[in-house]
This record gives structure tokens, sequence and C-alpha cells, in this order.
């Protein structure tokens, strides 16, 4: 998994965008007005920082210790780095990034839903 095959999954979903709010190397995926995928570097890695349930923001990190990190530069209740090193199957960082999504979607206003369908 890596940045590209990430930005062209999230971009399918509705209402998305890619921008770069914070720095011309630093892409993120926003769904409306708010971001859901912040892609970066951890390390020699490309990373993602994905947006989790709190319960199960534990949980990612307790199965994939080296790899589910807390989101660096975040709310670490609510967000998860994610190495992209291999440790981490790509079925389930997809899984992450569309959680990601979801969560960020149920947060905009209905306004701002019905405006992006």
């Amino acid at each position: 998994m890596n940045h590209t095959e990430l930005i062209e999954q999230g971009l399918e979903w509705i209402g998305t965008s890619l921008q770069y709010p914070f720095d011309p190397d630093l892409p993120v995926l926003f769904v409306g007005s708010k971001m859901f995928a912040l892609l970066g570097r951890t390390g020699p890695h490309e990373s993602v920082n994905l947006k989790a349930d709190p319960e199960e923001v534990w949980l990612l990190r307790q199965q994939y210790p080296e790899s589910v990190l807390p989101g660096y530069h975040m709310n670490k209740k609510h967000w998860n780095t994610v190495v992209l090193d291999g440790k981490v199957p790509d079925s389930e960082v997809l899984v992450m990034l569309e959680q990601s999504y979801q969560l960020v979607w149920s947060k905009l206003t209905k306004q701002e839903r019905v405006g992006l369908k």
C-alpha cells in the first residue's frame, strides 16, 4: 500500500478532494471541509494519519504495535498514524481509510452532506 493507492481509493467516495493545506509535499484527503487522511512519512516509510473510533484506536495499536502509532500531531484519542511498511495488510489499511472517511462524513452538517451528493 502506498500514498498513490490510498489517494485513488479515497477519491472514489462522495464529496472527497485532494488538497495541500499545510505543505506542497503533504497531501490531505478531505470529505467536504474536513480531512480524513493526512499522508506523510514516518522515518523511511510513507504513512497516513486516519481517524478511528476511540475504542478501536487502542486495539489497532495493540494489534500492530510497530506500525499503528498514536496520531502524529493529532488528537491521539481519535487518530492513528499507520506506517505503510507492509506489516499492516493492505486490506486492513483500506478498511481503516474507509472508517476514517465514514467517521468524518458522519460529523459533517446535514447541509454540507446534501451539498456533496
